[in-house]
């Protein structure tokens, strides 16, 4: 099949990549963006502390930004990105699985993290309502077997709070209709609660950045400049995948940030105004 040619790439359905691909359409560049459709905010009860739509739910947001970049004219194509190819610097290749290609000479990865569930029976049924991954003031810490990754002067302040840690082996959760009533150790034990708040691992959904060669930290994030430029030139990170505060607002704003520099990059010589 021929590969179909467009200035910019985006790969990410995600707030990140809707912005940009808005802000690049809105500068008159020919925009596609990929979506596998598979985010990982999709079973949570709202977003919290996006501007004018608080509480929104991810599949309507998402819906809302493609709805507005369609109206400037941004492709959409569903599907999975198995590799991406830099062919020559300034041209790029990203090769969809069942055979479509889309060359551009950018790219924006906003494809976000993928989570790391801990393994508890019955966590999926109340995800979302009220079992979150965040913090609260009133707490009792579960290792789920696992010894305490703490150091002792930790544990000592968290005995003076009068917080406990249990390192026994859970269970499972206790939930009806979506909301949480407890969980249950494998000693028996059974802790009443009207909140789970669970400490979650990430990795990057796809290795498209490694397949380019862009420079990643330690978590495996991408590294990027002020800009949101990767260490491969023509290449471009914004959201989860690079190191940011994992908001959709933040998001939303680093995805306009890499729009802007890729527009900036577009511009030919002639037609850059000098100071």
């Amino acid at each position: 099949m021929p590969a179909k040619r467009y200035d910019v790439a985006v790969v990410g359905g995600g707030p990140a990549g809707l912005s940009a691909a808005l802000w690049l359409a809105r500068y008159l560049h020919k925009v596609v963006v990929v979506d596998s459709g598979d985010p990982r905010n999709w079973e949570t009860r709202g977003i919290n502390g996006y501007l004018g739509h608080q509480g929104i739910r991810s599949p309507e947001l998402r819906a809302i930004g493609r709805s507005e970049c369609a109206e400037y004219g941004v492709d959409f194509v569903g599907g999975i990105v198995d590799e991406a190819i830099n062919e020559t610097g300034e041209l790029f290749a990203i090769c969809l699985r069942g055979g479509t290609t889309i060359q551009a000479p950018r790219i924006l990865l906003a494809i976000g993290l993928k989570d790391v569930w801990p393994n508890i029976p019955g966590l999926d049924q109340c995800y979302g309502e009220t079992a979150l991954s965040t913090w609260t003031r009133q707490i009792v810490i579960c290792t789920n077997g696992e010894p305490p990754d703490m150091d002792q002067e930790l544990l000592d302040q968290l005995k003076t709070l009068n917080i406990p840690v249990l390192d026994g082996p859970i269970r499972c959760v206790v939930s009806k209709d979506r909301e949480i009533s407890g969980i249950e150790l494998e000693d028996g034990m059974s802790l009443d609660c009207e909140r789970l708040y669970f400490a979650i691992g990430q990795y990057p959904s796809d290795d498209l950045g490694a397949q380019l060669g862009c420079k990643r930290d330690q978590l495996g994030r991408l590294v990027i400049d002020e800009y949101n430029h990767t260490s491969v030139k023509n290449v471009y990170a914004a959201g989860d995948i690079a190191h940011a505060p994992q908001l959709a607002i933040v998001a939303a704003s680093s995805g306009a940030v890499a729009a802007m520099a890729i527009h900036a990059s577009l511009i030919p010589e002639g037609r850059k105004l000098t100071s």
